[in-house]
């Protein structure tokens, strides 16, 4: 089976899973260029949890984690399959010493359906989620993502969802397509770590100030994600962006794709 890539989607406001725009346009070219996987497994900014949890239920719910927006989002369900036995799959892939658990809550959070109903609108591909340990420093996360590797040559697309930038307090609503300067140079600085596969800058922000990294993410569970993508990279993996753009002056809708298509 040819090895899958691995993504990670800068999934922004929820708005954008019934948009039509600039950014799911290419999440829907990039749907019809990715070999068709096995089962697909998500690390969304939205499910943190006090250990590592895989979803494993044969029919997860669409969760609609937010509130405030159209009644129309509210409405939208993506009707996936699960994966039971690809989740007790993955926990075996894990160190005996690492405390990984297997659950039949959660389901399909939004960091998920808002950007798989792009990528792959039939809704016919197994999906299972992941957490995010609230427990683990991001070397902890970085380390725990590299043991997912297998998976890859298995047909599994891992798949993480947050933002590069994500800093909610400051968003200009009245701008979609806007990106404040501070924001667009935190997203070259990551850029620029990614293509560079500088593991000690993506983990520990090497040579950021701290409020360089409070200004562009007032709390990191959206920046976690991208571990759990260059975690699996390989020493041949090219990196790639499929999107890059900015939303509401302090959102980064970057997208990067590890390996080949």
């Amino acid at each position: 089976m040819k090895r899958m890539p691995a993504l990670f989607i800068g999934h922004g406001s929820p708005m954008n899973a019934i948009a039509q725009n600039a950014y799911t346009q290419a999440l829907h070219r990039l749907g019809r260029q990715l070999p068709v996987p096995k089962a697909i497994l998500v690390v969304s900014a939205h499910w943190q949890s006090d250990r590592t949890l895989l979803q494993a239920s044969a029919h997860p719910e669409t969760i609609h984690d937010f509130y405030g927006f159209p009644q129309k989002l509210f409405e939208v369900r993506y009707p996936a399959p699960g994966s039971p036995e690809t989740a007790e799959r993955t926990r075996a892939l894990f160190a005996p010493e690492a405390t990984v658990d297997l659950t039949q809550e959660w389901g399909l959070d939004h960091g998920a359906w808002s950007v798989l109903r792009h990528l792959f609108p039939n809704a016919d591909i197994p999906v299972f989620q992941m957490s995010l340990s609230t427990h683990l420093t991001f070397d902890g996360h970085f380390e725990r993502a590299s043991q997912l590797k297998a998976l890859r040559d298995e047909g599994v697309l891992i798949l993480g969802s947050g933002n590069l930038v994500h800093n909610l307090r400051v968003l200009d609503w009245q701008n979609e397509n806007l990106g404040f300067d501070w924001a667009a140079e935190f997203d070259q600085w990551v850029a620029k770590a990614l293509l560079g596969r500088d593991t000690k800058a993506l983990t520990r922000f090497a040579g950021l100030s701290e409020a360089q990294v409070r200004q562009a993410h007032p709390t990191l569970e959206h920046y976690a994600p991208i571990l759990y993508t260059m975690g699996v990279l390989d020493p041949a993996d090219e990196v790639q962006f499929p999107y890059e753009g900015l939303q509401n002056g302090s959102i980064s809708m970057r997208s990067v794709l590890i390996g080949a298509l």
